[in-house]
């Protein structure tokens, strides 16, 4: 009888966190409207935040979109920004977990990476390609992989994120390659907004724990520092494989084999017109998942990724019209793997090094006009691929190649009436591997009412293919393609965005997409072996739907619904690892006064075709978090339950493993503490 009670519950419990915040968004605006109807407390309202018509809903920035501060609204991209306070309040513990309560998003891994997937497209284990990611407009993803790392190893600690910039669609007008899907902008946080020092810990399932300490301010002098060291040490959950399910391999189980550290260190110093910011990352992961055959269940098995870079920025105005930026950066990646095949090791090696810089001028000297103008440029000074085996020692591949890329982009944003805006741009790429390329965007802004923003966007963006897909080997496993060409994507999309009365803003997208040339991994029946290929292309429509609303006391919410139907072009196919219907809700609910919070998330992912056809099924997780600010005088504490109702889901795998789907972590907690001096 308990156990019938208990299960009837948490359905209507799951029930009612997906219409909750349907209904409050519908709702709650009357209910507060007596005390905010107060002419003093609207004046102080006014004064503090930007007002757009008469929303009590402040209205965001973007820098991302156009390589410069604007209004989202005004922005040639539909926008989402996800704050720190959103970051804390939902108790997100990773860049993906971020990027998962994104309309149009959704985050899936294989136990040894994170990735993500967008609008429809999220081919198994293709590393994220596909976006773009930067920190303080620093580009993240590497020389080698081109990957976009979202996961604990991603270099910046998420309890340094300002804000998060996700602005869909083609960017390759502005920043070259892999600005295919979106770009993501990572701010991180400044000095004075840290203003002192934190110490943070927490612990959670598998024992889990992690430890920062961090200070940031700005002093008399105009020096604006932030310097951090984090870390993170996770022994892992016991995994249970029916692939695997035999006497030989422990009956399909791997006993804490899915360990996982980091080391994470951040320093920014601005002074004046100068920053220098500089950053390191170092990630282990165990191998629970046995990917590219390895043995099963051997601790042995093992990558460990280490990202570091320096990037010195000066940003000053020019006279009356004009800005400048110029940025210097140098960067390296390492990817260190040891591999167990019948106990005898295979290491794989993967280094890069490279440089670039940046000259970027703005200016609205031309009436209605805003222009920027930038060039760009990278040396790759060094891309080694190697593998070998340890005992005997036997080289098996041994790469080290150089390339560079230079590019040239031009914008002009148009204020053609008062309510109505052209932005229209390009980029001219040149790859010594790969020729050129020149990729345009256009869009339409119109306003014509105060509260009403619409957009029609074309754009066209690029992807070369990585030195991974063209070079790697690996014994018996793969053979590297170097007649790759790079993928090309062409985007027309509407976005309507409307603020309804003062507390709702509802936005409505539409969208489609053709992405021709993609770089497949597939088996060569010749000899069997895992290579890149050009095949084929994807035509993709869609529509996504999202309604957010901010009220008074810290009461927040937001519902959104993505519909995505991507397809093969050639066979109209579904492709794998594609969601046909994504919805989410968050609701922030105060408690206590302003002391507690509660947030409450609901991720629903539809079934997804796996790489041997089958489907993964439906999946609707709950998230929920309790933060409290100023506990006492300088600490803050959360608890966070994931998977709340312990949902049973898995993502599909790729090429190289012998499971179809990888299943994902059950019911898990967290608990941290975080004490500003």
């Amino acid at each position: 009888m308990t156990r019938i009670t208990t299960v009837s519950v948490a359905r209507i419990l799951c029930a009612g966190m997906v219409t909750l915040p349907i209904l409050l968004l519908a709702l709650c605006a009357p209910a507060w409207s007596a005390e905010e109807s107060d002419p003093d407390k609207i004046s102080a309202e006014l004064m503090e935040m930007e007002i757009e018509g008469l929303t009590s809903m402040k209205v965001m920035t973007v820098t991302g979109a156009s390589r410069y501060e604007q209004k989202v609204s005004e922005a040639p991209s539909a926008v989402t920004i996800i704050t720190a306070e959103q970051i804390w309040k939902y108790g997100y513990r990773t860049l993906a977990d971020i990027i998962r309560s994104v309309r149009s998003f959704y985050v899936y891994s294989d136990r040894s990476y994170t990735y993500m997937g967008v609008r429809g497209f999220g081919l198994p284990a293709d590393y994220s390609t596909r976006v773009l990611l930067l920190v303080d407009g620093h580009r993240i993803n590497d020389n080698i992989y081109n990957m976009a790392p979202i996961g604990n190893e991603f270099p910046l600690d998420v309890d340094l994120i300002e804000r998060v910039e996700v602005i869909r669609g083609p960017g390759s007008s502005l920043y070259g390659s892999n600005a295919v899907f979106a770009v993501i902008n990572v701010i991180s946080k400044s000095g004075r907004v840290l203003a002192g020092a934190e110490v943070s810990g927490s612990a959670a399932s598998f024992d889990t724990y992690k430890g920062r300490l961090t200070y940031g301010n700005r002093f008399a002098n105009g020096l604006e520092a932030v310097v951090s060291a984090s870390g993170l040490d996770s022994r892992g959950p016991s995994l249970y494989y029916r692939e695997f399910d035999d006497l030989a391999h422990n009956n399909g189980v791997a006993n804490h084999i899915d360990y996982e550290q980091s080391q994470n260190a951040l320093v920014k110093l601005s002074f004046h017109d100068f920053t220098l910011e500089g950053a390191y990352q170092r990630r282990p992961k165990g191998l629970g998942s046995a990917w590219w055959g390895v043995d099963y269940n051997q601790p042995g098995n093992k990558i460990i990724d280490t990202r570091q870079y320096l990037d010195l920025k000066y940003e000053s105005p020019l006279g009356e019209h004009f800005d400048l930026l110029a940025r210097l950066n140098y960067d390296v990646y390492r990817y260190d793997a040891h591999y167990l095949y019948g106990g005898a090791v295979n290491r794989d090696v993967q280094q890069a090094e490279w440089w670039g810089g940046e000259v970027k001028v703005a200016t609205k000297a031309i009436d209605k006009h805003r222009i920027i103008a930038g060039a760009e440029f990278q040396d790759n000074l060094h891309r080694k691929l190697k593998n070998y085996d340890e005992e005997p020692y036997h080289t098996n591949s041994d790469l080290d190649r150089k390339s560079t890329n230079w590019a040239l982009y031009l914008q002009d944003e148009y204020a053609l009436l008062a309510n109505l805006t052209i932005n229209a741009g390009f980029r001219f790429d040149h790859y010594s591997e790969f020729g050129n390329t020149t990729n345009p965007r256009l869009a339409i802004i119109y306003k014509p009412f105060e509260q009403t923003a619409i957009k029609l966007l074309y754009g066209s963006a690029f992807r070369v293919p990585n030195m991974w897909e063209t070079s790697y080997e690996f014994p018996a496993y793969a053979k590297g393609n170097d007649r790759l060409k790079p993928e090309k994507i062409t985007t027309y999309e509407f976005v309507c965005e409307q603020y309804l009365g003062k507390h709702l803003k509802a936005t409505a997208t539409g969208f489609y997409y053709t992405l021709s040339n993609i770089i497949l991994q597939e088996s060569d029946p010749a000899d069997n072996l895992l290579v890149y290929r050009n095949s084929g292309k994807v035509n993709t429509k869609g529509a996504e739907f999202e309604l957010e609303g901010t009220w008074a006391k810290g009461l927040e919410g937001k519902v959104s619904y993505s519909y995505q139907e991507a397809r093969d072009a050639q066979t109209d196919e579904a492709l794998q690892n594609s969601p046909a219907h994504m919805a989410k809700a968050n609701l922030k609910v105060p408690l206590l006064g302003d002391k507690f919070s509660a947030g409450i998330e609901e991720q629903y992912l539809s079934s997804r075709k796996t790489p041997a056809g089958n489907h993964t099924g439906d999946v609707l997780i709950t998230n929920l978090t309790i933060a409290g600010k100023e506990i006492v005088k300088g600490l803050d504490i959360s608890g966070s339950l994931y998977n709340l109702f312990d949902k049973k889901y898995g993502d599909p795998t790729a090429p190289g493993y012998t499971q179809d789907v990888i299943p994902m972590d059950g019911r898990t907690f967290r608990v941290k503490l975080t004490y500003r001096f």
